[in-house]
């Protein structure tokens, strides 16, 4: 039997599908078995109306044997087959799909209702990748004498005519040998090949049946000494189905509770906690597709390394193709889990990248909507839960809002929440609703916690008017504010640093001639604390307490924290410019002015010791807690 040569071109074609175009060689599997599932798509087609099939639907099957001693895998369906010629075109030229063509027979708008998975032509030339010899046996409905197509890979194939009892085609890949980087043995084991079908091929609508053997008690038909029967084990085996076909997010919603599918979504990502939201959609238009997805209820304490992080896995026509598919949905919803899955995908010539992404955008866009108008939902039905949800998952909505200079702000500036001086948490509409006709800003502060916010010595002034405050405890809670600049047309305002607007003309007059008759003594205060501080200044912000800590410039306390445990040397030593306020109005300033006129190192000291006090209030560690101490001291 004369063998026959691929085109120079199919060569070059079969070299490059062995070593570059599949990423990961496991997937020769799904290949095969998709175009199994092709070739009984095709022949349950004609069954519709050809009663010669003999086959009904339950009748339709995919068997996968395994042979260790011959070191092969067989991949076998009872689909329509192929002929001699058939063969010889589909086989003997790369890129030649006849699933492609098949649908190309079909009146148009039949072939809209046949999903057919391998469209290139190029899927079944993966199982080179583990083989060093194919073997294809096949026989085509409606004909008496099957054909066997063999190829050891690029130096060519045969094609000869063969006995075959049944219509359908047996693919048999002879393994190649193990290597020390390839254990390709470890594809003839029974538990390597189940995970593969749960992987890929788990929603393949055709039974995918394997002989899998267990552990049976049976009785000896020997007794004990009391009479009871003896038992011992024995291994069987079984024919079984390995894979689910119909997956949970074909089915409708009349079929599956919300319930069943929480259901799978815990066996599915190992969870023992219900997800805080469920999104299930069923779209058709430009682009059709099916989606499950889920919140889940709480974060995965490693879901920021690779493979912890959550994602959402891509389906075509059930059959997977991503994993974890980033394209879908941006960073900010990277914590959602599910499946996508739609026929229409644009797939390239491996199927483990799509071609080009418009029906990705398409689709990711309206995953998006949904995902945000069910978290909206969940805020106004079960505020609890969504509290909980932002405790979890808030980071990333606040990281989408700095992302790409505020491009997504205001799509999520709905999903933020802040913790307030109301001993709750708002989102910024709401505190916008609930502010009085006399205030004209969002009031913030920043601190390490709620209970320092609430005792930042600026804060008091603003409560004292029964306006509430924003208090951000996160490093990302001020970028979040600066990217959004305001909210239903209310500016954000520091209450550290920036000006409150509560002073009238007259009293901001009034402070400047002050500021003017105390210049000699805040001077001297600079000069006392040296690079402590880059000036002092008479604030009347800090109602009840002697003094307080702001910065000016764009770096404030809080930035600084955030940058001192950055990555570089650089970035720690980065500080923030401090500003001493002292309070006019307080018994300490005229203490600090009186020692200012009659005992200069006395008033020294008292700078100092604001200065420490103002750190203390700001959260801000004190270098020498002993000098402090002994400060103290020395002026009682």
């Amino acid at each position: 039997m004369a063998k026959k040569q691929f085109k120079a071109e199919s060569k070059r074609l079969l070299d490059l599908m062995i070593n570059s175009i599949y990423t990961n060689k496991e997937i020769f599997l799904r290949e095969i078995i998709s175009n199994a599932s092709d070739a009984i798509d095709k022949l349950c087609y004609l069954s519709l109306t050809d009663d010669q099939v003999g086959l009904s639907r339950e009748d339709f099957r995919i068997d996968i044997l395994l042979n260790k001693d011959e070191r092969t895998i067989t991949v076998r369906d009872n689909g329509i087959g192929m002929s001699a010629a058939e063969a010889e075109a589909n086989l003997g030229v790369i890129a030649k799909s006849g699933s492609y063509a098949f649908k190309g027979e079909m009146e148009e708008d039949k072939a809209e209702d046949l999903s057919i998975i391998g469209q290139f032509g190029v899927g079944f030339y993966s199982a080179f990748m583990v083989s060093d010899e194919v073997t294809v046996l096949s026989r085509k409905y409606g004909e008496s004498e099957g054909v066997k197509w063999q190829s050891r890979g690029a130096d060519g194939y045969t094609v000869s005519p063969c006995e075959k009892e049944s219509v359908g085609t047996d693919v048999i890949m002879h393994l190649k040998e193990d290597t020390e980087d390839e254990i390709y043995g470890s594809y003839l084991e029974v538990w390597k090949i189940k995970a593969l079908v749960k992987k890929y091929s788990d929603y393949v609508r055709w039974p995918i049946k394997m002989d899998i053997q267990h552990q049976e008690r049976f009785e000896t038909g020997e007794t004990d000494d009391e009479g009871n029967p003896k038992y011992d084990y024995r291994m069987v085996t079984e024919n079984e189905t390995v894979n689910s076909m119909v997956p949970i997010w074909q089915r409708s919603k009349s079929e599956v509770t919300d319930d069943d599918c929480i259901a799978f979504y815990k066996e599915k990502n190992r969870d023992r906690k219900d997800p805080c939201a469920l999104v299930r959609i069923n779209a058709e238009g430009a682009v059709s597709y099916k989606a499950l997805l889920f919140v889940p209820g709480e974060e995965n304490e490693n879901a920021f390394s690779g493979d912890n992080k959550g994602g959402i896995t891509l389906y075509s026509n059930g059959v997977m193709i991503m994993e974890k598919c980033d394209k879908l949905v941006h960073d900010y919803f990277e914590f959602v889990k599910g499946v996508v899955d739609s026929p229409d995908l644009s797939l390239n010539i491996s199927r483990e990248l799509l071609q080009h992404d418009r029906q990705l955008r398409i689709i990711g866009q309206n995953l998006e909507k949904r995902i945000k108008g069910e978290l909206e939902k969940l805020m106004r039905d079960d505020r609890p839960k969504y509290e909980e949800f932002f405790r979890n998952f808030g980071v990333h909505i606040k990281a989408g809002v700095c992302d790409e200079y505020g491009r997504y702000k205001d799509f999520l500036r709905d999903l933020l929440l802040f913790y307030s001086s109301e001993d709750k948490q708002v989102s910024l509409k709401e505190y916008v609703e609930n502010m009085p006709e006399s205030q004209k800003a969002i009031y913030y502060a920043s601190a390490d916690t709620v209970r320092h916010a609430y005792s930042l010595p600026q804060c008091e002034n603003v409560r004292s008017r029964g306006y509430e405050l924003l208090y951000l405890t996160n490093p990302l809670d001020q970028m979040v504010l600066e990217c959004l600049r305001e909210q239903d047309g209310k500016s954000f305002v520091n209450v550290i640093t920036d000006d409150l607007g509560f002073e009238t003309d007259e009293e901001k007059k009034a402070a400047e001639e002050r500021d003017v008759e105390n210049k000699e003594l805040l001077d001297f205060v600079k000069e006392s604390l040296g690079e402590g501080i880059v000036k002092a200044k008479l604030s009347g912000n800090l109602a009840s307490q002697p003094c307080g800590l702001s910065t000016e410039g764009g770096i404030t306390l809080e930035m600084e924290r955030y940058f001192r445990h950055g990555p570089s040397e650089e970035m720690r030593k980065i500080k923030a410019n401090r500003v001493l306020e002292i309070n006019p109005e307080h018994r300490a300033f005229q203490v600090l002015k009186e020692a200012f006129e009659t005992d200069k190192e006395r008033a020294g000291k008292l700078c100092k010791v604001l200065l420490t006090l103002a750190e203390l209030m700001a959260g801000v560690d004190v270098e020498d807690p002993a000098e402090f101490s002994l400060l103290v001291g020395e002026l009682f």
